[in-house]
């Protein structure tokens, strides 16, 4: 398909991502900022703890806290791959990745240090910051494979709806992405883990991708708005034509 031959809405002219690897960005910058901002917190504050919601007619449902926020992070994946292509996104996975890796030994090198005698806060902190090596390499593997698939099921739908229905993108690229998250996550961290059982587990799962899901669908107004500033503003709306789609690289 030629640049001239993608059929879209009506807004910035349509490029192939090649065309601007070398291209400086206004905004670029400030939207990876945000998205490795939101991985890395909700990680640190979220991931570990299952709260409860009272539903009408059902009772107590769990689910887990993370769920308030973590999913942000895959609406600025959506964003960052609408607006910027594939490579693009491919370059801040790879440094949400980076980030939540020294997060973790930073963790885990600060809570084995020993506290001073005077410092009484030390149980706490393991509590707050202590980090569980299964429950790190879970959360690591489920953010890598989920983010990928997401940006890949919306560029690639993209390409097949030639720029057209963004929510469609969107919530499409959602269900794959935070379900390949979810069904990582969890069973690799909780399975067999003190206090889950297994109905727990796959309980919290499920809950989890739909709640993820309607995020991704009450967001949407949202994704439309910022999706259109920063097209307007970049004066650009790449297309991954030829675009190398493996994960396996970091370059532009």
């Amino acid at each position: 398909m030629s640049q001239g031959e993608f059929q879209r809405d009506a807004g910035p002219a349509p490029v192939a991502a090649s065309a601007i690897a070398a291209r400086q960005l206004r905004y670029f910058d400030f939207v990876m900022a945000a998205f490795v901002a939101i991985l890395l917190l909700s990680n640190v504050i979220g991931a570990g703890k299952v709260a409860v919601i009272h539903l009408p007619w059902i009772g107590d449902w769990p689910f887990g806290a993370g769920i308030l926020f973590f999913p942000l992070s895959y609406v600025i994946g959506d964003v960052l791959t609408e607006v910027y292509g594939y490579a693009r996104a491919r370059r801040v996975i790879w440094a949400g990745f980076v980030a939540v890796a020294f997060m973790a030994f930073m963790s885990w090198v600060v809570v084995a240090l020993p506290p001073a005698p005077t410092w009484t806060n030390q149980a706490a902190y393991e509590t707050v910051f202590g980090q569980v090596p299964r429950i790190v390499l879970a959360s690591m593997i489920a953010f890598w494979a989920g983010e990928f698939v997401n940006s890949y099921i919306l560029a690639r739908m993209k390409l097949w709806s030639g720029g057209r229905h963004l929510w469609m993108r969107t919530i499409g690229s959602t269900i794959g992405g935070q379900g390949v998250d979810s069904l990582i996550f969890y069973p690799l961290a909780f399975w067999g883990a003190a206090g889950w059982t297994n109905d727990l587990v796959l309980t919290v799962l499920v809950t989890q991708w739909a709640l993820k899901v309607g995020w991704e669908v009450l967001l949407t107004p949202v994704t439309y708005l910022v999706v259109g500033f920063l097209k307007r503003r970049e004066g650009l709306d790449v297309f991954d034509e030829g675009t190398d789609f493996t994960p396996f690289r970091a370059r532009v």
